[in-house]
């Protein structure tokens, strides 16, 4: 098993992160992008392996889209080539192919496209049959479950024949991600009504255009939480907005709470400590990506929290809820679950001298535990998944003993 060991640092000096490009705006513009037959100017894509996957399967259209183990990608083909009418098999990883796509399928079967499952109902690997007339431009849908079958939705909606009205039943989960998909939608030339919970799209023609995709939020977290837990140090780190449209910015706030004072510049954002105030409880329904690195920061920080929305974590590259129970407890920290979907976050009470990482094929799992180095010294199995969203990331580790 190959690992990488991360030598006990309790603080740096002033360090600059080169963050990668946003996963998640990548993967829908180049959805849009194949919607509008590659007319338009990209640029900063994510070096990410999931969307590296999908560059590589749109430009090459083979008879069958392995994914690998990338659910976004996954969800959004699956849209792409039942509503263009396009024969195909998609399949992955065989964690891939115990994640749940039923819902996304059910929609498009109303819809009007034929797709069949190749082995277990409700799961991949499956296959696209043709989309011959559409048969309703009403479809009702969960919304708490994958924003992702949404955003799927979504972005073919505008070439339907009748377009699409599309009702979100239930609690609504990870709301940003769907915000982030209209509004990249919008960038592009089209017209949306987001009244309650009714999404209204006519039947419209994207415009091309140019695009550069912002750095990733998700990734910018790790480095948020080192500097929390940190006993020293400054980081700027490159490529961030204020007026992001990725829901994980949210981190600021969160952040804020932890010992973290965050300041806007021309290129990126400026990390300092300050004190940390305490984070009493958090919701991260709309950023559920937040989830382990919060939960850390607070195991390392002492701070005991109560968090909630963590019901998507469950049918994530592995279910980490379960994961993050299991290697909180190697520094003596708790993930509790109560009544109600109310999880309680008790902090660390022991470290030990030397910590290993079970990584759970979870690129997250592997960069949320990195903190951990700030008190002790952290070996990490198989550190080669964070290529998944991050593949630099261990390389910008390095930066901080430059």
């Amino acid at each position: 098993m190959k690992t990488i060991e991360l030598p006990l640092k309790g603080g740096f000096g002033k360090v600059t992160i080169p963050l990668p490009s946003s996963k998640s705006e990548s993967n829908r513009v180049l959805i849009i992008d194949a919607l509008t037959k590659g007319e338009n100017k990209l640029s900063n894509l994510a070096e990410a392996r999931d969307t590296q996957t999908m560059i590589r399967l749109l430009r090459e259209d083979p008879d069958t889209y392995d994914v690998l183990d990338a659910g976004t990608t996954m969800r959004f083909l699956t849209a792409y080539a039942a509503l263009t009418g396009k024969t195909k098999i998609l399949t992955g990883t065989p964690r891939m192919c115990e994640r749940p796509i039923g819902i996304l399928v059910d929609a498009l079967r109303a819809i009007g496209a034929e797709v069949a499952y190749l082995k277990n109902e409700g799961f991949p690997p499956l296959q696209t049959r043709g989309f011959d007339r559409q048969l309703t431009h009403k479809v009702k849908i969960r919304g708490d479950v994958s924003s992702q079958y949404i955003s799927a939705l979504l972005m073919n909606a505008p070439l339907l024949p009748q377009g699409l009205n599309l009702e979100l039943t239930g609690k609504v989960g990870s709301r940003t991600y769907i915000e982030m998909t209209l509004e990249l939608m919008k960038t592009f030339g089209i017209h949306y009504e987001f009244e309650e919970n009714v999404i209204k799209i006519a039947p419209q023609e994207y415009i091309p255009t140019e695009f550069a995709v912002e750095s990733d939020w998700s990734g910018a977290s790790y480095w948020f939480s080192l500097l929390a837990c940190a006993g020293t140090g400054e980081l700027f780190l490159k490529g961030l907005k204020a007026n992001s449209l990725q829901g994980d910015s949210k981190i600021v706030e969160i952040m804020d709470k932890l010992g973290v004072d965050s300041s806007f510049e021309n290129d990126g954002i400026r990390l300092r400590k300050k004190a940390v105030s305490g984070l009493e409880g958090f919701d991260f329904t709309h950023c559920p990506d937040l989830a382990q690195t919060v939960a850390v920061t607070c195991a390392l920080l002492g701070q005991s929290s109560e968090f909630t929305g963590l019901e998507s974590l469950r049918i994530k590259e592995t279910d980490r809820i379960y994961a993050l129970q299991q290697e909180l407890a190697k520094i003596g920290a708790k993930l509790e679950e109560g009544e109600n979907g109310v999880f309680r976050l008790i902090p660390a009470a022991a470290i030990p001298e030397k910590v290993r990482i079970h990584t759970y094929d979870d690129h997250r799992m592997a960069m949320a535990f990195m903190p951990l180095m700030t008190r002790t010294t952290v070996v990490i199995e198989e550190p080669e998944v964070v290529n998944k969203s991050y593949p630099s990331f261990w390389k910008h580790c390095g930066l901080l003993s430059t």
